[in-house]
């Protein structure tokens, strides 16, 4: 009768044993492992944003379900939309890039990272809000993949070796453009859009390759393009360009409701929120150690350059509208479908109080 008991209780024993081991064996099965394509490592939205999150914030959030691999565009030398076909293919799971890089497989992206379309940080923001729901539907039906959230760099302004009174003068030059809208802004104005890499910009300007291009200030700033420049031009003739960060679809669909809701509104709150107020910020800040125009003479990203900044006037305003109204605009619409243009018109158009025909 005590053997019989005694082996009940070692039965007992060696069973939960078990089931604590299939347990632990199921749980490790179960960690999603993630491969994340950051965007610029060199500036704050990756360093100070990205990265923590990814690494830090949402592994303790999801109780270390996942283990994250990071790293960067810049890394990675993915150009264009490859980045994002390359997460369909499996190679990574959850990718940052820009807007204007993945125009080519999905020209409807294009619709809210145009340049001139608005002028300030607060308008720019409407905008993206305004094209949220219509980007999510793209990016899921283009790239099989589900919108996290919307970034934004500072205002994309145009580096230059010769002095102009106007965006008249910019006729006959050749500007390196930050993305194909800029690029068509840039030929109606009579210049050269010339397709020169970021990294091969400050060696094109000395070299005469290039008479001006277009980034953000304190990506040029940092890549020393107020080195080899002489004027800036505050226009946002670039835009403000846009950043969006997707996971694939397949993936996603491995957390349960409430993680991906925790996702969301992780993302929203350490990322993408203070990312806009960052770059009210950065943009000043890239102009200043440009120039050597911070008042209270703090450079925190280093010395400052001494570029000369050029006003930008009122009538200088009244054609970037012209031409973005009735060129870009207009050749964006013949790209892409009467639906496309419809979700424009509803979204984007009034906001800056444009709408299109198709």
């Amino acid at each position: 009768m005590k053997k019989s008991v005694l082996q009940k209780v070692v039965g007992s024993f060696l069973v939960v044993v078990l089931f604590l081991m299939l347990f632990a064996t199921f749980s490790l099965a179960e960690k999603q492992k993630l491969m994340v394509v950051g965007s610029w490592s060199n500036l704050t939205l990756y360093k100070n944003l990205e990265r923590p999150f990814w690494e830090e914030i949402l592994p303790k959030a999801l109780n270390g379900k996942i283990e994250v691999t990071m790293t960067s565009l810049g890394q990675i030398s993915v150009k264009g939309a490859a980045v994002l076909r390359q997460m369909e293919m499996g190679l990574f799971n959850v990718v940052t890039t820009g807007a204007d890089y993945v125009v080519s497989d999905c020209p409807e992206i294009a619709a809210f990272d145009l340049p001139v379309l608005t002028f300030d940080i607060v308008e720019a923001h409407k905008v993206a809000e305004a094209y949220r729901p219509v980007l999510s539907e793209l990016v899921e039906k283009s790239f099989n993949a589900k919108l996290l959230s919307i970034t934004v760099y500072p205002a994309q302004i145009l580096f230059l070796n010769q002095k102009i009174s106007g965006l008249k003068d910019l006729a006959g030059k050749k500007i390196r453009a930050s993305g194909w809208t800029t690029a068509k802004f840039i030929e109606y104005l009579g210049a050269t859009a010339v397709d020169i890499s970021f990294g091969e910009v400050p060696q094109s300007l000395q070299r005469g390759i290039a008479d001006g291009a277009v980034t953000g200030g304190l990506s040029g700033y940092s890549a020393g393009w107020g080195e080899v420049t002489n004027y800036i031009y505050p226009l946002p003739i670039g835009g403000w360009d846009y950043y969006i960060t997707v996971m694939d679809m397949n993936v996603w669909n491995n957390f349960s409701k409430e993680e991906q809701s925790l996702i969301q509104s992780l993302i929203f709150k350490e990322v993408e929120e203070p990312n806009w107020s960052v770059t009210e910020m950065e943009t000043q800040e890239g102009i200043d150690h440009l120039t050597g125009g911070n008042k209270e003479g703090k450079y925190i990203y280093g010395e400052p350059n001494d570029l000369e900044l050029i006003k930008v006037l009122p009538e200088d305003l009244e054609l970037a509208r012209q031409i973005l109204m009735e060129k870009v605009l207009p050749e964006w619409a013949s790209q892409v479908n009467k639906e496309a243009v419809d979700n424009w018109n509803k979204t984007i158009g009034k906001i800056v109080d444009i709408q299109l025909e198709k």
